[in-house]
């Protein structure tokens, strides 16, 4: 499965009722930090297709959802289990260690 764009108005069906564990990638298509991550979270959401969903949100259009989880820097990542946050991390990683904080977290 791909990543799936999310919106301030589709974030809690997307992410909040998900039956699966949910990764969610604060970005924006400036960020060169997001851009860098991009293609290790497409890579991540096929390879962990069943057992994670790995969603995007545009901070720039949706500006709403990033202000109610306290994003203060992009690229930000969330992991929720159940409808709640349960880690986050900032900044571009390499895709092991994206992995990694995926498995351990969910």
């Amino acid at each position: 499965m791909a990543t799936v764009a999310v919106t301030d108005d589709t974030f809690d069906a997307e992410v909040k009722n998900s039956d699966l564990p949910v990764v969610v990638d604060f970005w924006a298509e400036w960020c060169g930090p997001c851009k860098q991550i991009g293609p290790a979270l497409e890579e991540l959401s096929e390879e962990m297709d069943g057992k994670v969903k790995i969603v995007k949100i545009d901070v720039d259009n949706n500006p709403n959802t990033a202000a109610a989880m306290g994003v203060r820097g992009i690229p930000a990542l969330f992991i929720f289990k159940d409808g709640q946050p349960v880690s986050n991390r900032a900044g571009a990683a390499p895709k092991a260690a994206l992995q990694s904080w995926i498995t351990e977290s969910i």
